[in-house]
């Protein structure tokens, strides 16, 4: 027996006829949905006014915003990026940032201030630490 019985057949094309008739409703027309808005509190109102297209508020934040870009990336970062190398990486300038300190011992004296390095404390006998 090769197929459906009729009994299978009819069961199979009701099936289809069925599942084309949900796929059919499931479609929205011009009309749906049919759910009536809400009306907006106070602080919506508020909101939907102000977030208008073309709105004057609108405009001005996106004049600031553009702005405040230029002014970061072009202006501000790289500023702090020659700032840093001139400071940190110039070192032969007077009053930057100085690279290896020489080592100060007793008895050295301190050229910017003219005073001697004093001797260190001798231990007294109990082990060198």
């Amino acid at each position: 027996m090769v197929g459906y019985t009729a009994d299978e057949k009819l069961r199979v094309d009701q099936l289809v006829a069925l599942r084309r008739k949900w796929l059919k409703d499931q479609e929205l027309t011009a009309r749906e949905p049919v759910v009536e808005p809400k009306p907006l509190g106070r602080i919506q109102k508020f909101w939907a006014g102000f977030l208008e297209p073309k709105s004057l508020w609108r405009l001005y934040t996106f004049k600031a915003y553009n702005a405040g870009a230029f002014a970061l990336t072009r202006v501000l970062i790289p500023a702090w990026i020659v700032h840093y190398y001139a400071k940190y990486h110039l070192g032969e300038l007077p009053f930057s940032m100085v690279a290896l300190k020489p080592r100060l011992f007793p008895g050295d004296t301190i050229l910017e201030t003219g005073e001697v390095v004093p001797p260190l404390p001798e231990a007294d006998g109990h082990g060198h630490h």
